[in-house]
């Protein structure tokens, strides 16, 4: 079975930081906990407050699409509409 990996950037509009902040931690908590999570990091920049690295692995694709369909629906969701966001995702077979 083939695993999905998420790496990328998000860029917060510095007029929305402290809320998108606030959500991040729940956000993090649910998403670890979600069936067929491996590995989630959201890491502040050191350069930069408003840039966020992001690295996720899922155990499928399905366990991937079940998480976004999840984000959509959630606080997470509803902050960050006007995040901006600069994905890769590809499958890893183990």
């Amino acid at each position: 079975m083939a695993k999905i990996i998420l790496s990328g950037h998000i860029i917060i509009p510095a007029n929305q930081l402290d809320t998108v902040q606030a959500a991040l931690v729940e956000h993090i908590t649910l998403t670890r906990r979600e069936a067929g999570c491996l590995v989630f990091k959201v890491e502040q920049s050191q350069t930069d407050p408003c840039r966020y690295e992001v690295y996720e692995e899922f155990v499928s694709k399905a366990a991937f699409e079940d998480h976004q369909k999840r984000v959509g629906q959630s606080h997470w969701g509803d902050v960050t509409q006007d995040v901006a966001r600069y994905y890769s995702i590809h499958e890893e077979v183990d």
